[in-house]
């Protein structure tokens, strides 16, 4: 189904606030930044519609946000522009530079700057630390999975719900709402819960939401089913690989006539050398073997598929080990590696020095995005806060 099938949704900015007076977390849930994306706003209105049926005392607040406005209106992923690219330094620096007010200015500027006031303005009047959820769908079949930025901190938030996760695709694209919340060492996860119009997907997002209240004890000891939300999303899972991450992005302009091949799902297994989709130069194969995320099966959007690989959960274990005796922070004294001196989360690597294992070894570190920088690699990692390392251990 395309964008354009799926049903229009009148909405307003906020979609509720729960607030029983307690200090305690702030959950701050976006639904539909894609205006194609509908089920999140349904889940989160059914977890608030519960809250004030069961008058639930909720310790901190639960604050939920729509996305993009006028495109949920139409049932398109955008009107204009990708609301879920622009919220890099240097996008978010242009947006401000523009005329809001200037004839043909893109719809999608609007929304962006009341989303941008509204999301400052609940970091600013948190009595405790904020998680994000960004609730998502997908044009694909396929299981509920989340992602998000590689920090100890998100991993316990991500692990806690029982939901497959999948690491790097925060750090592979440019500009998604996560992005900024990373830069504010906010937790913050998205939930993709299923294909668009999939009569399960808005229960998976319900599921997600009442685990993650749990795991944040927002809530009174079992106030919530939880073992009922569990049991829901074990079943959605089924066999998936707990964890995952992205090896490749296969990005795409309108100039390419890319066509995804039918029948792909999230994780789908393929083989190396197996067609993925055609585009203007022939077949797309698979480089080797691996998964496939994310198949593109929709007019918009500049992402024609991902490729992932399972991750042990050994490594993980070694990478929050390593991390937790603070190895990140000595990774400079390495042979060809550098602290780039504007900012402290990024080190410059000369390739021609450290040659074995570089990315491999720096992803264990939680230095995930990769970039060019003329000779050099650059690779960057998130931070967390504090006070979310109390989050879901009886601190707050």
């Amino acid at each position: 189904m395309t964008g354009a099938a799926v049903a229009a949704l009148e909405v307003r900015r906020e979609l509720g606030v729960y607030d029983c007076g307690q200090p305690g977390p702030t959950l701050l849930v976006l639904a539909g930044i894609h205006g194609n994306e509908p089920a999140g706003v349904h889940a989160v209105r059914a977890v608030l519609r519960r809250l004030q049926e069961l008058e639930l005392p909720l310790r901190g607040r639960l604050v939920a946000l729509a996305g993009n406005l006028p495109a949920l209106a139409s049932g398109k992923r955008f009107l204009a522009r990708d609301l879920n690219r622009g919220w890099s330094e240097p996008a978010l620096a242009a947006l401000a530079a523009r005329d809001p007010e200037a004839p043909g200015a893109d719809p999608e500027d609007r929304e962006q700057r009341q989303l941008l006031h509204r999301f400052e303005q609940v970091l600013r009047t948190a009595s405790g630390p904020v998680a994000f959820v960004d609730l998502h769908t997908s044009s694909a079949d396929g299981p509920p999975f989340l992602c998000l930025a590689d920090t100890i901190d998100n991993r316990r938030l991500g692990l806690s719900t029982g939901v497959p996760i999948l690491l790097g695709i925060e750090e592979t694209i440019d500009g998604a709402s996560l992005e900024w919340f990373a830069k504010c060492g906010v937790l913050a996860m998205a939930v993709e819960g299923g294909r668009h119009e999939h009569p399960a997907t808005v229960g998976n997002h319900e599921a997600v939401l009442w685990l993650v209240l749990e795991h944040l004890r927002m809530l009174p000891s079992g106030s919530v089913d939880s073992e009922a939300q569990r049991r829901h999303l074990a079943a959605a899972v089924g066999a998936t690989p707990p964890i995952v991450e992205i090896v490749r992005r296969h990005a795409i302009t309108e100039a390419d006539a890319f066509r995804m091949r039918p029948g792909f799902t999230n994780f789908a297994p393929v083989v190396k050398g197996a067609v993925l989709a055609e585009d203007r130069n022939g077949p797309i194969r698979a480089p080797h073997d691996c998964l496939v995320m994310l198949p593109l099966y929709q007019r918009l959007g500049d992402d024609g598929f991902f490729l992932a690989r399972p991750v042990r959960r050994f490594w993980l274990h070694v990478a929050s080990g390593l991390r937790r005796l603070g190895l990140p922070a000595l990774v400079s004294w390495l042979p060809g590696v550098r602290r780039d001196p504007d900012d402290p989360l990024t080190i410059l690597v000369d390739p021609r020095v450290a040659r074995w294992f570089v990315t491999e070894v720096f992803h264990l570190l939680g230095f995930r995005k990769e970039r060019r920088r003329g000779a050099l690699l650059a690779f960057s990692r998130r931070w967390s806060r504090p006070e979310n390392a109390r989050l879901g251990r009886g601190g707050w």
